[in-house]
C-alpha cells in the first residue's frame, strides 16, 4: 500500500530536483536565495513550511517558472494570462495564510501576484517572515494588522503598503474576520 505524498512534500522534491539539475550546491542556493544551507535542507525535505518568497527566489536563481516548482509543469502563455475569479492556482504550502497564484500560466513573469487570505488570530500566533525582494500589498476586504519589526500598522480596504521583504513581517486578520489582499512579490 503506497502512502500519498502531500503538496508540501511534492514541492520539496521538485526543489531538490531543480537544485540538482541546475548544479547548485545547497550552499550556493542558500547564498542566491538569502537563507542558510540548513534552511535549504529543511525546505527540500519538506520538514518546514516553504514560503512562497523562497520558491520565487529559487525560480529566479534556477531560471525556471514558479509554476514549475508549484505544479511540476511549465507555464506557456506569453502575451497574456487571464485568471477568472476564484480560479487562481491554490498554493498549499503554508498554514498561516491561503495563497492563490495569479500569474501561474504566464511564461517567466517578472513579478508574482497572489491573492492572499489571512485569518484572524491571536497576537501570540503571528509568524514573522523575511526574505529577499520587495512586496506590494493592496487591501481588498477586511482589516489586517501588519507588523514590520516593532512597527504595527492597520490596513483597511483600498489601503496599500510597499515593503522591503527583508524587514521581518507578520499579519493577522482583525475583528474576527479574514482579511484579503493582493500581494505582488518582486
Amino acid at each position: 500500500m503506497s502512502k500519498e505524498i502531500g503538496p508540501v512534500r511534492e514541492i520539496a522534491m521538485r526543489l531538490r530536483g531543480i537544485r540538482e539539475v541546475t548544479g547548485f550546491t545547497m550552499e550556493q542556493l542558500a547564498e542566491a536565495t538569502g537563507v542558510s544551507a540548513d534552511q535549504v535542507l529543511l525546505y527540500e525535505t519538506g520538514e518546514e513550511e516553504i514560503p512562497v518568497s523562497y520558491l520565487y527566489e529559487v525560480a529566479k536563481a534556477a531560471g525556471v517558472d514558479l509554476t514549475a516548482l508549484l505544479t511540476g509543469g511549465e507555464a506557456h502563455l506569453h502575451a497574456y494570462s487571464l485568471v477568472r475569479s476564484g480560479n487562481g492556482l491554490s498554493v498549499d504550502r503554508r498554514k498561516a495564510y491561503k495563497y492563490q497564484a495569479l500569474a501561474y500560466r504566464f511564461h517567466k513573469p517578472l513579478m508574482e501576484p497572489f491573492l492572499v487570505t489571512v485569518p484572524p488570530k491571536d497576537e501570540s500566533e503571528m509568524e514573522f517572515n523575511r526574505h529577499l525582494g520587495e512586496e506590494f500589498i493592496y487591501m481588498l476586504r477586511g482589516r489586517m494588522e501588519v507588523r514590520l519589526g516593532d512597527e504595527v500598522l492597520t490596513l483597511e480596504p483600498h489601503d496599500s503598503l510597499y515593503i522591503s521583504s527583508r524587514t521581518p513581517h507578520a499579519m493577522r486578520g482583525l475583528d474576527d474576520t479574514e482579511a484579503e489582499f493582493l500581494d505582488v512579490i518582486i
